[in-house]
């Protein structure tokens, strides 16, 4: 260890020879430790990651050069109103305050166009009604009977019978009216209403045989099925409508007829009924149901014999042998008139006995069941083609 005397002034020596032997001791006897470096090394890695940082918080909108975010809001600073970033789901201001509607659930382009489709094939089923092709009760489904109008309409128009609705028919059928209106619910219709005995006897001991339900009444009075009014007015309660309830129907209402139906075709294999006049232009087109079974279905050409809107019917147990009632009865009754009448609202009867063409209270099952031997359409169809006949008008089977 190197030893450090201190020189005092009073020792003799003058002051600078103090200092320089002092300096001496200290920094020349003394072994000189090096100064430790501070290398940048670890400012550059400190300084990189505080502007990291920054970046990040800039990025995010937490932190701006110009940040006045922290300041009071007045007329100098306070932010643009901004116009909604999504036009599907646009604020309503209701007493000044901003509510937010829902947005509407997203849907793939394949769910769209699919409601296209529909929407046009409604669309199409009503405009062909309009015409008296009918596709059978209104549904906006697609089915043989729909197809069946379809071609039926192109052969009128000269156009290729593919049964689809492609561009040229559909241009072919555009509405000229809306396809839906509003109908007001009334007392008189609710007064119709009148429950349906479940017995033969007791169908001939009613009144009337009148519609059982307002949705069977507004379904026939718009030619629709059932299940396309209910969607059509999903928020009423069928079982209790009160009058003066407007609901949303198809509009099918159709002109009379500008002539008479020189005769009369129908196909049994295709289950069709059409009317045609001298020219051999179709005048109307109808899914119909015939006789269960082939013996019982007249082929050939027969006339119309009688005519008789609004029909009560006579029940005779020997054409129902499958029925236990009518076995127990052996004697024929009287059912009054009606929509739920066995022959519905109009009977058509042939110059054969026992044969027709008529109504039905089962719209819906025209074309698809079989009757015992008459020929069935849609009681509003039945009601069409009574204004296009006579009596003696020719009515051509064909198998």
């Amino acid at each position: 260890m190197t030893r450090i005397s201190i020189c005092a002034p009073s020792a003799g020596p003058d002051l600078l020879t103090c200092g320089v032997r002092m300096y001496t001791k200290f920094h020349v006897a003394r072994p000189r430790r090096k100064k430790p470096r501070r290398g940048w090394t670890g400012v550059l890695v400190i300084m990189a990651l505080l502007g990291g940082v920054a970046w990040l918080a800039f990025e995010r909108g937490r932190l701006s050069w110009f940040d006045n975010s922290r300041l009071p809001l007045s007329p100098t600073n306070a932010p643009a109103a901004r116009a909604p970033s999504d036009n599907t789901n646009p604020p309503t201001l209701i007493n000044t305050q901003i509510i937010v509607r829902a947005a509407p659930a997203k849907t793939t382009s394949t769910d769209t166009g699919a409601a296209l489709k529909s929407v046009a094939l409604l669309d199409a089923q009503i405009a062909l009604d309009r015409l008296g092709m009918s596709s059978g009760s209104i549904d906006g489904v697609p089915g043989s009977q729909t197809r069946a109008a379809l071609r039926a309409f192109q052969a009128r128009e000269g156009l290729p019978q593919t049964g689809s609705l492609d561009p040229n028919t559909r241009a072919k059928l555009a509405l000229t009216a809306p396809a839906q209106v509003s109908y007001r619910i009334e007392a008189a219709d609710l007064s119709r209403l009148l429950p349906l005995a479940a017995t033969w006897l007791g169908k001939s001991e009613q009144p009337r045989l009148d519609y059982e339900s307002l949705l069977e009444l507004v379904a026939e009075k718009s030619h629709a099925h059932p299940s396309l009014i209910r969607r059509l007015n999903a928020a009423v309660d069928w079982n209790a409508v009160p009058p003066g309830t407007e609901i949303i129907v198809p509009s099918v209402e159709r002109e009379r007829p500008a002539s008479k139906a020189a005769f009369i075709q129908i196909r049994l294999s295709d289950g069709t009924l059409e009317a045609f006049d001298a020219s051999n232009r179709l005048l109307a087109h109808f899914p119909c149901s015939i006789a269960r079974h082939a013996e019982k279905r007249p082929v050939g050409e027969l006339r119309v014999a009688t005519v008789a809107p609004n029909p009560n019917y006579t029940f005779d147990p020997d054409v129902f042998p499958e029925s236990p009632e009518a076995r127990e009865l052996a004697r024929k009754l009287v059912l009054p008139p009606g929509p739920n009448n066995p022959v519905g609202a109009v009977w058509i009867g042939l110059d054969r006995p026992g044969y027709g063409i008529h109504g039905t209270p089962n719209p819906e099952e025209v074309g698809r069941t079989e009757s015992h031997g008459c020929f069935r359409l849609a009681n509003w169809n039945a009601e069409y083609l009574l204004q296009l006949v006579t009596v003696g008008t020719a009515v051509k089977v064909e198998p």
